[in-house]
């Protein structure tokens, strides 16, 4: 895994992708060894924890060297003030646990720097496939060293979907049946790949002409969120309104589909 520096990337940028591609060294060591650990005592559960748990104590370690005074929100650990009132890094060590543990190939590693209340750069990185997604606030989106844009598709009926389900206790399964309902017959499909993160950034390349889902934490959100804009899409919560980290509700799409999809959901 090496990943060319773009002369256009800040300072800041450069650090995230060296933490998170540390990160993702030991993701990738311990994804090829869950066969092998579900016939052994330590149970699946625990190993998934801790897998989570180095790949985020690597980012906080990495990130605070270059920014000591900067503050934390992260999955596993929670918020960590630092000294610098106005950054703070948000942090998804491993986002698709569920994917991950079940030897499906499709996870990522997100981070992004929230300056006050505004993302100023995000990185999604799926390190099986070997796909970072970059942005930075009006400097674009990237994957790897390609420019991203959203998909230009002007008609639901020729539409894909993402979409984040319900499951367990998670979610409102009533409000979901009443969005699939609504989205399956208009559009020309919908698919649930269990990674909000690289949802968006789907969304933001172009695979995905849209996505929405309900309840997501602020870490699931706050690099794709950025991609989307940076990549020329529309992001904000289903309702319309604009609190996502708040609500953990979001609605992304391309331009053309974007006040459709929000009128037909919200």
């Amino acid at each position: 895994m090496t990943h060319a520096r773009s002369p256009g990337c800040s300072p800041a940028m450069n650090v995230m992708m060296a933490a998170v591609l540390k990160a993702a060294r030991g993701i990738i060591r311990d994804f090829g060894e869950i066969e092998h650990l579900q016939v052994s005592k330590k149970g699946l559960g625990d190993f998934v924890s801790t897998a989570d748990r180095r790949s985020e104590k690597i980012l906080i370690e990495e990130l605070s060297k270059a920014r000591p005074d900067y503050s934390f929100l992260a999955e596993e650990s929670g918020a960590m003030k630092g000294t610098d009132p106005h950054h703070t890094w948000v942090i998804d060590p491993l986002d698709g646990t569920t994917n991950f543990l079940h030897s499906i190939p499709h996870f990522a590693i997100t981070v992004a720097l929230k300056k006050d209340f505004e993302i100023i750069a995000g990185i999604t990185y799926d390190p099986i496939k070997d796909e970072m997604y970059w942005a930075e606030k009006g400097k674009g989106a990237f994957m790897n060293q390609r420019r991203l844009r959203v998909s230009g598709r002007r008609q639901l009926d020729e539409a894909l979907v993402a979409i984040g389900t319900p499951f367990g206790d998670h979610g409102d399964r009533v409000l979901f049946q009443k969005h699939l309902e609504k989205i399956m017959p208009i559009t020309a499909g919908t698919r649930r790949l269990g990674a909000a993160a690289l949802d968006l950034a789907y969304v933001a390349a172009g695979r995905f002409d849209a996505f929405f889902e309900n309840h997501l934490q602020p870490w699931d959100l706050a690099a794709g969120i950025l991609l989307v804009k940076e990549a020329g899409g529309y992001v904000s919560e289903i309702s319309g309104t604009k609190n996502m980290f708040e609500t953990g509700s979001v609605l992304a799409a391309n331009p053309e589909l974007f006040e459709p999809l929000q009128k037909l959901l919200g």
